[in-house]
């Protein structure tokens, strides 16, 4: 009698046992649910804020972060970048992706720092350099706003490595008028070369001689102040005889 007391009460306790494993499976199901409802029908991109980009499109940059038939929704689109390497686009460094709402992607393009190039005939392709000479990217493309360099031997380079120039005066000159040039809001068309290693620039019809040296930098202040005065004009400017007791600068006009 008191075995079968003992095995109707395991029974009971077995039974209530699977009442609330059901109950919790049952809770859990429901959370589930409603977690992927939440997700299904609140984290929908409504809208992308991008900033930090200059070379690429708003548009453009849009498409290269929402890329598959998932980025619909946003919380996907957060996860991904989170978690998985972006895919390499040109001119770009990196991509940080963050939710601003369930609703709102933002987009921080951090591209890279490029101030001008070369075209390599070998490879035929334009060859990027940033602010230490350091090669960022190769492509056929051309940049608006960043000048070609002319006049320099360099036929072989390496991605994420120095300009193979052998004179390191002229590579010096090179990033030296480069940087000061894009600080002071002048970038030329094109940078050239002469055999001596003397920098000239050319601004649509202007051609302005900067020669070499070290005063490249105040020769560059200097022409800051005098290209307003002679822009749509053509003609050359004579910078290179320029110091700080030689300040007479003269602009042979052509008509």
């Amino acid at each position: 009698m008191a075995r079968d007391k003992e095995l109707l009460r395991e029974k009971r306790r077995k039974k209530k046992r699977r009442k609330i494993r059901f109950a919790v499976f049952l809770v859990f199901l429901l959370t589930a649910g409603l977690s992927a409802l939440i997700i299904w029908q609140v984290y929908r991109v409504g809208e992308v804020k991008v900033e930090g980009n200059e070379h690429y499109s708003k548009e453009q940059i849009e498409k290269f972060v929402l890329d598959d038939k998932y980025s619909w929704n946003s919380l996907y689109v957060y996860l991904k970048y989170r978690f998985m390497e972006m895919e390499q686009i040109p001119f770009v460094d990196t991509m940080e992706v963050s939710l601003e709402n369930p609703k709102t992607l933002k987009i921080f393009v951090y591209e890279k720092e490029i101030i001008g190039y070369l075209y390599i005939a070998s490879i035929d392709q334009n060859v990027f350099f940033d602010k230490d000479g350091f090669v960022v990217e190769t492509s056929k493309e051309m940049i608006e706003g960043i000048p070609r360099v002319d006049g320099l031997n360099c036929d072989q380079v390496v991605l994420y490595e120095k300009l193979p120039i052998k004179d390191k005066d002229i590579l010096r000159s090179l990033l030296a008028a480069s940087q000061s040039l894009k600080k002071n809001g002048i970038v030329p068309d094109e940078i050239q070369f002469g055999e001596n290693g003397d920098l000239s620039l050319t601004y649509g019809n202007i051609k302005v001689l900067l020669g070499g040296g070290d005063k490249l930098t105040n020769k560059i202040l200097r022409l800051s102040y005098i290209l307003p005065q002679i822009e749509g004009k053509k003609g050359v400017l004579h910078v290179e005889n320029w110091t700080e007791n030689t300040t007479d600068i003269i602009f042979d006009q052509e008509k």
